[in-house]
């Protein structure tokens, strides 16, 4: 009988013990400690927005520079570029889209090349349905060897408005080269 209530007693012990470990403060459980405050966590926030794809505009996806006087001469070609596969990252907040776009080209020399530096004018647009949103021309410095070379553009700040759940479905980034004309 000794033996089963000492048996009892340290079970019931272990328990006890056993319950102060799990408690949500060092203190609780212990004589004259204040109950544990239970803290309440504030909900982040979670902002989703849809990224819009990079389209190219074809009719303005190449680029050819000639010299003076020579425009559509083939023999005083100085180069043609090319923008072809391209990708966007996007970040956002309540009220703005940041995307990052990112395509690759490729510059080819011409007969009447002169190595060294040129700069591409390349167009960003974003548009919605019909509707332009963004647009800016970027001068975007390229090194041209003799023989040509590939390239990465890059523009990290393209911004337009986040709506709630992001932009439109039809929201698309449109690139090419600027071409001067009306688009």
């Amino acid at each position: 009988m000794i033996g089963t209530t000492a048996r009892s007693l340290l079970s019931v012990s272990l328990l006890a013990v056993l319950a102060g470990c799990n408690s949500s403060s060092p203190t609780s459980g212990l004589p004259g400690a204040a109950p544990a405050a239970t803290a309440q966590a504030e909900p982040t926030p979670v902002v989703q927005a849809f990224c819009p794809p990079v389209v190219m505009r074809e009719e303005t996806a190449i680029h050819r520079a000639y010299a003076r006087g020579g425009q559509d001469n083939p023999e005083k070609l100085m180069y043609q570029a090319s923008l072809a596969d391209a990708t966007r990252a996007c970040t956002a907040n309540e009220t703005t889209i940041t995307i990052n776009v990112v395509a690759q080209g490729r510059i080819v020399a011409g007969p009447a090349v002169s190595a060294g530096q040129v700069n591409l004018p390349v167009l960003v647009e974003v548009v919605d349905g019909e509707n332009v949103i963004y647009s800016q021309s970027v001068s975007f410095p390229v090194e041209l060897p003799t023989a040509g070379t590939q390239f990465v553009f890059s523009k990290p700040d393209v911004q337009i408005p986040n709506a709630q759940g992001g932009a439109s479905r039809f929201t698309r980034v449109r690139l090419g080269f600027d071409t001067g004309s009306k688009r």
